[in-house]
Parts: structure tokens; C-alpha cells; sequence
């Protein structure tokens, strides 16, 4: 299996924190903009699934692994037989609590296999900790308290959302044509209202130096690159729906 076994071993605390994050970005995706393809393949008919996440940033669902003990900590089994017994959205945030858990597991597995002191453990778990738990990213949670120390923090970012998104959109179209202090001025201004805002699909934080676009529905901000849309096939869209809200439908 993809990142599990003696060809990839991570030996230090930024490698361990490097791994988890690949992972932990797959599955986001998996939980996220991947949520349909994720949904129809934990079919309650199949045997125990679990969701995987690889360093490569991808994720699989797939039978755990045969041999006892595996060589990785396994994430939780059978995720798929509780798929139609509950709500869609319910599903999904015990999926990624268990997601979590595995996270932790792995990364600390790797902490135990290559003897990381005290002070190793406390440095990843610092790491792993400054972000949000991919739980947070898909219930919304991370979003919330991101605008709850905005709110805090900077009163003069009050602005409605739709006046902050074609702001931005339109900053970033033109960037190219501005003066460099200008420019500067811009980027700072932009990171200052936008810093601590999470992309909804893998849940870093905002650059000013990357395209964002805001769904109208749901109103999480994501990546272009991780909602594959470009700035000038955003300018023609009236409407943005993430691929979450797009493949929302009522559930039997």
C-alpha cells in the first residue's frame, strides 16, 4: 500500500509533521471536494472499509491490510456499513473524527519506530496542533473560529462577504499591472483580513500570492487549484457552488 511499509519510513520530527500533513490533506479532499466519488465507494453491501490517506496528498478507501500486526497503525474499520443508517453530513464528521485519531497514531507510530524524545513528541504534537483537525474543516468549525478571532482581532474587516470577494478577485486580476509599493500594499492588506482564513478543501491557510474563490452557498473560501478554477473562468461565474454544495442531494 501507498505510503506504508519499509520504503517509506520518516525518521525526523519535520518529515513525521510532512507525512501527516500529506495525509491528512487527502483525506480532507476525500471528506470534502472528493465527497461524492468517497461517498459511492463505501457501499454498506461491501466488507469492512477504511479511509487511507497517503503523503502524496491522495486518499483510498480499501480493506485493511492482511497481516497482524500491519505495519502501520489501521484506520477505523468498517466506515462504510453506517453510511445509509444516518444523516449524510453526521456520517461524514464521524468519519473525519476517526481520521483524526489515525492521523495521530501514524504520526506518533513514527515518533515511537525512531525514538523521538520528549521534546521531539512535544515539537510534532506543536506542529500537528497549530492545525485544525480535519473534524474542524468539514463541520465548519474551523471556518467559524477563524472569523470568530477575526471578528476580535480587526474591527475594520466587517465588510460583507461578497464586497471582500470581488475586492480581492479584482486586486488579484490587476496585480500584475501594479506598482511594486503599491502591490505590497495590497498584499498586506490582503493578508491582514485573509490570514487566518482555511481553505474547505485542504484546509491551509490564505496567501496572498494564491487565487481564492468563496462559495455563495456554503460561503467556505477554497483554493482555485484545489477547486480547479482559474481566475479568468471565475470572472464568468455569477454563481460559485464548491463540488461539496454541487453534489448535495436528498439522500432516500
Amino acid at each position: 500500500m501507498e505510503g506504508g511499509g519499509a520504503q517509506y519510513n520518516p525518521r525526523t520530527v519535520e518529515e513525521v509533521f510532512r507525512d501527516f500533513k500529506g495525509r491528512r490533506a487527502g483525506m480532507i479532499k476525500a471528506l470534502t471536494t472528493d465527497v461524492e466519488e468517497f461517498y459511492q465507494q463505501c457501499d454498506p453491501e461491501k466488507e469492512n472499509l477504511c479511509l487511507y490517506g497517503f503523503p502524496s496528498e491522495q486518499w483510498e478507501v480499501n480493506l485493511p491490510a492482511e497481516e497482524v500486526p500491519p505495519e502501520l497503525p489501521e484506520p477505523a474499520l468498517g466506515i462504510n456499513f453506517a453510511r445509509d443508517g444516518m444523516q449524510e453530513k453526521d456520517w461524514l464528521s464521524l468519519v473525519a473524527v476517526h481520521s483524526d485519531a489515525w492521523l495521530l497514531s501514524v504520526a506518533f507510530y513514527f515518533g515511537a519506530r525512531f525514538g523521538f524524545d520528549k521534546a521531539d513528541r512535544k515539537s510534532l504534537f506543536s506542529m500537528i496542533n497549530d492545525l485544525p483537525t480535519i473534524f474542524e474543516v468539514v463541520t465548519g468549525a474551523a471556518k467559524k473560529q477563524t472569523k470568530e478571532k477575526s471578528s476580535v482581532s480587526n474591527h475594520s474587516s466587517n465588510k460583507s462577504k461578497s464586497n471582500s470577494k470581488a475586492r480581492e478577485s479584482q486586486a488579484k486580476f490587476s496585480k500584475a499591472s501594479q506598482p511594486k509599493d503599491e502591490e505590497e500594499g495590497l498584499d498586506e492588506e490582503d493578508e491582514k483580513e485573509h490570514g487566518e482564513t482555511l481553505c474547505g478543501a485542504c484546509g491551509e491557510n490564505y496567501a496572498s500570492d494564491e487565487f481564492w474563490i468563496c462559495c455563495d452557498v456554503c460561503e467556505k473560501w477554497f483554493h482555485g487549484k484545489c477547486v480547479k478554477i482559474t481566475p479568468a473562468r471565475a470572472e464568468h461565474i455569477k454563481q460559485y457552488k464548491c463540488p461539496s454544495c454541487s453534489n448535495k442531494r436528498a439522500r432516500p
